[in-house]
């Protein structure tokens, strides 16, 4: 089949910028495989476009009215799977990179990449591959190196009680809450506590989220 014949990679556009919207519009239906088939202004627009359009392809913006871009992601993944969402964001932090491929987003691309790197981005994540800007990449193989050695392998040295209730305080149950669901004693849920924050170089309960978080044992 010739390629002018081959099904052209369809995209929802979803920011809640109008003048920037146009100006992805534009860059993308130049693109002889790519055609924008809906816009949306706002998260929750977003997910309604996206199941009533069954896009290939989402674009969304992390930061959006009525409805937070990682929130559309999950809602969207919940009931379309095989939609593939590229994230279009200013931010390029590790956390927020983390949050919105958890939710389950494909790939992650900076607002200030070049139009043809938007473009490969589309292309790769629609056959099935995932996608980081450079900069991003970047920014999260130096914050893995950055992390103390027993970050990166401290979780083998866990029990699987431990495990356990990692994922139970970063989920926010107190501890209380998990002596009852495990039918232990609070003093021995605090000891567990205590040596898996050890074994993991962990000092808080925001630390441990975040932990819970990269290791993909939470959702954000």
């Amino acid at each position: 089949m010739s390629s002018s014949l081959q099904k052209k990679i369809t995209v929802l556009v979803c920011d809640d910028h109008a003048l920037f919207r146009e100006g992805v519009k534009t860059i993308l239906n130049s693109q002889p495989d790519i055609e924008v088939v809906g816009e949306a202004a706002d998260g929750k627009e977003g997910v309604e476009q996206a199941i009533r359009l069954y896009p290939d392809v989402v674009l969304m913006d992390i930061s959006m009215p009525v409805l937070k871009g990682f929130e559309a992601v999950r809602r969207i993944k919940k009931a379309r799977p095989d939609i593939k969402i590229l994230i279009l964001t200013v931010y390029d932090d590790e956390d927020m990179v983390a949050r919105c491929l958890d939710a389950g987003a494909a790939g992650y691309v900076l607002k200030d990449s070049p139009p043809l790197q938007l473009v490969y981005a589309i292309q790769t994540v629609h056959h099935g591959q995932q996608y980081m800007s450079p900069r991003v990449l970047t920014g999260v193989v130096r914050q893995y190196i950055s992390q103390p050695a027993d970050f990166r392998g401290g979780y083998e040295l866990l029990s699987d009680r431990e495990r356990e209730i990692l994922v139970l305080l970063a989920e926010g149950q107190s501890l209380k809450d998990i002596a009852t669901r495990l039918n232990l004693s609070v003093k021995t849920v605090d000891a567990h506590k205590y040596n898996l924050m050890r074994k993991l170089d962990l000092h808080d309960r925001s630390e441990l989220i975040r932990y819970a978080i990269r290791k993909r044992l939470v959702e954000a």
